[in-house]
């Protein structure tokens, strides 16, 4: 029976990623006895949970389209370049007019379709690889980016916009309360709906999916236009968190975070198996390391390689080969306790 329930336990999906969330908050605890403290003040909260929430919640929408995209076996590496297009396109109509703030957030989130639509296009219609179809657009948009910039930082100054990045509603930063709405929808469209089960069907066997009549190029057309909306409003959460759109560096290697979060969450990169719980840890476990190595010192030239190390100690420990050697230890570690219960109860 505990050698049964040890090896549930082991094979878990979320087993590894909660253990090097704890594990690292346990690094902070220790290091800083308040880390956990969250006060109120002046009718808000504030804190180190409440700081890496705030921070994470770009990560954790943009994370949430990369999931759907590699489970259906693609890839997106252009959603850090739509970030800074979303925030650009913003900051460029607050700039005449502060008052369009709707229509700010509207041309952002517009950024944000037609770029996935893009994407769509090239990898579901026309067959492109995806890394070479999203590279294209991560390349040339970069260069949008920096042209609508004028390769300048644009200040943007509508109080309104600016309230989704630093504002508070029931106390709780707006951020974490867009990334919340955002994951709850995820959820639901994906669990409450057929969705799920035709991505997942998708990415196990797309050619015998493509047989039994599913619409696998309409799909995956959409699941990348829903990658380009969540990139969007990562963007206007950054531009409105800093204050201004930068074309030349916001977003950047934000693509590559949001591949580590989904895949320390447990997600296939081979397609079929996801799992947007793990994708959110993911996303927390990559913004807590941010914090943990600024925190206790770490210079900033060795941010990566920690971050870096890590991700590869949980991947490996993710791995089949990797659970199946912990399940053997956990199953001869337990053996001999099932045998000294067994011989008590017999007397």
């Amino acid at each position: 029976m505990i050698s049964r329930w040890l090896q549930s336990v082991a094979r878990h999906p979320l087993l590894w990623p909660v253990v090097t969330l704890v594990l690292l908050f346990a690094l902070d605890v220790a290091h800083r006895h308040d880390f956990l403290a969250i006060t109120l003040l002046d009718g808000h909260l504030f804190g180190a949970p409440i700081d890496i929430l705030n921070r994470a919640a770009p990560l954790v929408v943009v994370s949430l389209g990369m999931t759907l995209v590699i489970a259906v076996r693609g890839i997106d590496i252009s959603v850090g370049t739509v970030v800074a297009i979303a925030g650009a396109a913003a900051a460029i109509l607050l700039a005449g007019d502060p008052s369009r703030v709707g229509i700010a957030l509207a041309a952002a989130l517009g950024v944000g379709l037609l770029a996935g639509a893009w994407n769509g296009l090239l990898v579901a219609l026309v067959g492109m690889q995806p890394i070479i179809a999203t590279l294209i657009l991560m390349v040339a948009g970069r260069g949008v980016a920096q042209l609508l910039t004028g390769g300048q930082i644009i200040p943007i100054g509508a109080r309104g916009y600016l309230r989704l990045g630093d504002g508070f509603i029931a106390m709780v930063p707006c951020a974490i309360w867009i990334a919340l709405a955002v994951v709850v929808l995820t959820s639901l469209l994906v669990n409450r709906t057929a969705l799920g089960l035709l991505v997942r069907a998708i990415g196990v066997n797309p050619i015998a999916a493509r047989l039994v009549g599913l619409r696998s190029s309409a799909i995956m057309f959409g699941i990348y236009v829903f990658c380009g909306l969540t990139a969007a409003i990562a963007g206007i959460l950054t531009s409105s968190n800093v204050r201004s759109a930068d074309g030349n560096n916001a977003g950047l290697l934000l693509e590559l975070d949001a591949i580590l979060a989904v895949t320390l969450g447990g997600t296939s990169l081979a397609g079929g198996r996801f799992s947007l719980a793990g994708t959110v840890l993911g996303a927390l476990i990559i913004q807590t390391l941010t914090y943990t190595t600024y925190s206790i010192g770490v210079p900033p030239e060795a941010t990566l390689v920690v971050k870096a190390i890590v991700v590869l100690v949980v991947c490996v420990i993710q791995s089949d080969r990797a659970r199946d050697l912990i399940t053997g230890l956990l199953t001869r570690l337990s053996s001999p306790l099932s045998s000294t219960r067994a011989r008590t109860e017999v007397q």
